[in-house]
């Protein structure tokens, strides 16, 4: 911490008041603009180690944790435990940016073993660090686990003895469980398991745990992934009565409650979604007014209807966050009663909705806005496919209307990047599964017209709800909402990305966010269909930020709007529910939530989606790693998709599979890391690997209980 850092420091702390940076800066008699800006670096950097809090937009405060060790003189921080292959373990100051960690502008801390504690890897701890010796690292002494990052554990019961040992799966969870005999649940050595720590002292090195799930053998389709579930902390079932509860909800819409909402069941109204989609979250309506308007309504499945504060499926949804989409199967937010039923829109069935309409012109310019609580019938259930082929040929049921929301739509999506929303085509792998679940192929999924149709009016209806709400009319106080946040990429990231693709050619300008997402556009649209464009595209999704679910809007980047929600999937997504409920709240005059509880849960929702996020992406490692288990030996083109200490990661060009080709195979030369180059460079020889090079690859090993796949370099 330089000199700055010590006199923002001193002058939050003795001020009540929230500040922004310039305010800060003049209170330490700097007034220049170079001075302002190294100011406003300082502060990233204080936030950065939680140190300083982000207090409303553009506002700061001191942590009062850090005010706490400044009058007890000792020197706490607030990390997440990291252990590293090795063995060795390090804290990574805790970034409180949107809830977020963001590890490359931080300092980490050395613990030592002895100093771990019973912390685990991710755990988010409280350490007291030790005076600082000149030329030495940061050590520390873990003195709380704050939060652990997991409720439960998977690996396999080894019977030695007589004494029951559970072993992680995960190596880096660093200890061994002892499971007495009568806390096995059945489970035989050589099971995989799931194992809940029960007990460990403090001064022990092993705790007590015991079984709460026996999975089966290892390597089955089954037992793998519910095993990836279980890593995650995702339940594999619902409890009992939670589907108890959910049995006993009415069936049959009241005609009291009908005619309490708005009747959308005479207007033409649609589904569409993908063709094995079992729940309809969403439906469009559309009819053409009298004075040339399109009128379209975007309903959203009422959940909130169904599902009340309190009840014990809302405190399971809670918990949940969100559904989870494995490979071959979905682990539902709500009972199958509630999502494949009562809340799906499914065609010729009155449904309850909560929707947002719009009365736009032949520009795409919304004129009128209603939200509120409707009633459907939905008319047809496409699948994009269907919807496609009408926009392709013209004809079919519905035709006119579909026909007319596509114009729509195309509008928006023009509006939206004439609005400098950053353009990204990302792939989504898709297996061909046998009826036993094995990979017989890969593709990837193809957005089309269809799927931006659907996008465009969902994105419409998202917006809206949170300009309704957070855009401020009045001198009243601001209503505390559920937003989703995408924040600008770190300058740091930024920075090295811009001097690599000056290299290639491209000038990125980063005075302004318009001027970076246009010209970063004008690069990637430049490159379409060369080879130089998948690199480019990963190497830009990289360095974004990951959007969050907050009370603090700072507006969406990445789309390029001030004010954005998730409204239109409350089905899977916590959050969406919250937003419907909150609506309703403030359309009816109620007084504000309370914005911590409300940040806290928007804290939860976030690290609940990142989680099912790792779920999803380790049930597609697991089926690469299948795919490629009959494979050994082959040859594959291939393109270099990240480089580590570990070595070389490899994506094989037909089946989107990524191996690791180990550092030990560079057995040449002495090969280093260029950093800001994205490149593996040979010191001597000059022989290099760039990030999106070409090269040929042998598959040489395949394991997939630990979804990993190892390759060979055959050629540049």
């Amino acid at each position: 911490m330089n000199e700055f850092g010590k006199q923002i420091i001193d002058v939050l702390s003795n001020s009540t008041e929230k500040m922004n940076y310039k305010q800060i800066a003049a209170k330490i008699k700097i007034f220049d603009k170079k001075g302002r800006e190294e100011v406003k670096q300082q502060l990233e950097k204080l936030i950065n180690t939680k140190i300083v809090l982000k207090a409303g937009r553009g506002k700061y405060k001191l942590n009062s944790k850090y005010q706490d060790s400044k009058t007890t003189g000792k020197n706490y921080i607030i990390g997440r435990v990291e252990v590293k292959r090795s063995g060795m373990a390090f804290i990574i100051p805790q970034n409180n940016q949107n809830g977020t960690l963001e590890e490359s502008t931080l300092d980490d801390i050395f613990v030592s073993d002895v100093n771990l504690g019973n912390a685990l890897n991710n755990d988010i701890v409280k350490i007291v660090v030790y005076p600082v010796r000149k030329g030495k690292r940061l050590e520390g002494q873990v003195v709380e686990v704050v939060q652990r990052s997991r409720k439960q554990l998977v690996g396999t019961i080894q019977i030695r003895k007589g004494v029951a040992i559970f072993v992680p799966d995960n190596a880096i969870l660093r200890r061994d469980v002892i499971i007495p005999n009568r806390d096995l649940r059945k489970a035989k050595s050589g099971d995989k398991v799931v194992v809940r720590i029960i007990d460990w002292k403090a001064g022990s090195r092993n705790p007590i745990g015991e079984v709460v799930n026996v999975l089966g053998k290892p390597g089955s389709n089954d037992v793998e992934m519910l095993s990836i579930l279980a890593d995650s902390d995702f339940p594999v079932s619902f409890p009992r009565e939670v589907e108890e509860e959910a049995k006993n909800i009415p069936t049959e819409i009241s005609e009291k409650e009908i005619l309490r909402r708005r009747d959308f069941r005479s207007i033409t109204t649609f589904t569409i979604d993908p063709a094995d989609a079992k729940d309809f979250d969403d439906a469009l309506s559309y009819e053409k007014l009298e004075n040339g308007f399109h009128r379209v309504g975007i309903h959203i499945a009422d959940v909130s209807f169904y599902v009340k504060p309190g009840s014990i499926i809302d405190s399971e949804a809670y918990n949940r966050g969100t559904s989870v989409y494995l490979v071959d199967r979905t682990i539902p937010m709500l009972p199958e009663v509630l999502s494949n039923n009562l809340c799906s829109l499914r065609p010729n069935e009155d449904k309850l909705c909560y929707s947002a309409v719009f009365d736009i012109d032949d520009n795409a310019k919304v004129h009128k806005e209603w939200f509120g609580r409707t009633v459907i019938n939905s008319d047809r259930r496409y699948s994009y496919e269907e919807a496609q082929e009408i926009i392709e040929s013209g004809n079919g049921d519905l035709s006119e209307e579909i026909l007319q929301l596509h114009k729509l739509a195309q509008i928006f999506r023009k509006q939206r990047f004439d609005n400098n929303a950053i353009t990204f085509d990302t792939e989504e792998v898709k297996f061909k599964l046998d009826e036993h679940g094995k990979p017989i192929g890969v593709y990837l999924k193809e957005q089309k017209e269809a799927n931006w149709l659907i996008e465009e009016f969902m994105l419409l209806a998202n917006r809206k709800v949170a300009e309704k709400i957070g855009k401020r009319r009045t001198k009243q106080p601001e209503n505390v909402f559920v937003y989703r946040v995408h924040d600008k990429p770190l300058d740091e990231k930024l920075n090295t990305f811009r001097n690599f693709v000056k290299k290639l050619g491209f000038e990125l300008k980063t005075s302004s966010t318009k001027s970076f997402n246009s010209s970063l556009n004008s690069m990637l649209e430049s490159q379409k269909g060369k080879p130089d464009y998948d690199m480019l595209s990963k190497l830009s999704i990289k360095i974004m930020a990951r959007a969050v679910y907050t009370t603090d809007n700072i507006g969406h980047y990445g789309l390029a709007f001030s004010y954005y929600t998730h409204f239109t999937s409350p089905i899977r997504r916590y959050p969406d529910l919250m937003v419907h409920r909150l609506l309703d709240r403030y359309l009816e005059n109620q007084p504000s939530v309370n914005k911590e509880q409300y940040e806290d849960y928007c804290k939860h929702c976030s690290d609940m989606e990142r989680l099912a996020m790792e779920a999803e992406r380790n049930s597609i490692k697991y089926k690469q790693a299948e795919y490629l288990s009959d494979k050994i030996g082959q040859e594959f083109e291939a393109v270099v998709s990240g480089i580590s200490k570990w070595g070389v990661y490899a994506e094989l060009k037909e089946s989107k599979c990524e191996g690791l080709i180990p550092m030990r195979s560079f057995d040449d030369d002495f090969y280093y890391i260029d950093e800001e180059n994205y490149t593996l460079v040979g010191l001597h020889k000059g022989k290099s690997l760039r990030f999106g090079d070409t090269i040929k690859v042998r598959v040489v090993a395949v394991d997939m209980v630990k979804r990993r796949m190892d390759f060979d370099l055959v050629s540049e």
